[in-house]
């Protein structure tokens, strides 16, 4: 596998959710900072970079929100000025969501509480959701780097100044079951 020195930020629940094989898919609109003012595919494989500062417990469903305490106490343990990197991604898909219909049949398919879903929908109205489906890929040893000044902000993507260690990567998901459920969620959307 061809690792590429970039990550995307997202919610550490979230990426706990990924690379536990709970779910495949991540909503993106953009961060306030971003360049270009909206969400864009700047890399089909990644890194997962976890962020912490707005995931609330009650913005995900009942089920999901012990994954907030449990990726804040792993935030502590670590001590803050370090992150680990466990989980790689390649996108699948990046389908383009315009309206409440089409992202309430995604809602099975996702950790996230309605309210949330809806609100990433309204925001920044007249840009579409970005509805990305991952494969992703995990590491028995995560990578531990330094938490730099330059990955702060609200801002979707990061190029991380010192690529991670080489390290063997495996999916979450067999083939078959990715394909799966990305062929369920691609059905739901009548693609």
């Amino acid at each position: 596998m061809n690792i590429n020195p970039v990550a995307l930020k997202e919610w550490a629940s979230a990426v706990h959710a990924l690379a536990g094989g709970q779910q495949i898919i991540l909503l993106r609109k953009g961060g306030i900072a971003e360049e270009t003012r909206r969400f864009e595919l700047k890399s089909h494989s990644f890194f997962l970079y976890p962020t912490y500062e707005h995931q609330r417990e009650e913005l995900l469903k009942e089920s999901y929100r012990p994954l907030v305490a449990q990726t804040l106490a792993d935030e502590a343990a670590g001590g803050g000025g370090t992150v680990s990197l466990a989980a790689y991604a390649e996108a699948a898909d990046d389908i383009e969501v315009r309206d409440l219909e089409q992202l309430e049949l995604l809602y099975p398919f996702h950790i996230w509480s309605e309210q949330l879903a809806a609100e990433r929908l309204r925001w920044k109205a007249k840009e579409p959701l970005h509805v990305l489906l991952l494969r992703v890929y995990v590491s028995e040893a995560a990578a531990t780097i330094p938490v730099l000044p330059e990955y702060s902000g609200c801002r979707s993507w990061i190029e991380l100044k010192d690529a991670p260690p080489e390290q063997q990567w495996k999916p979450v998901l067999s083939d078959s079951e990715f394909e799966c459920r990305r062929s369920e969620i691609l059905s739901a959307l009548g693609s």
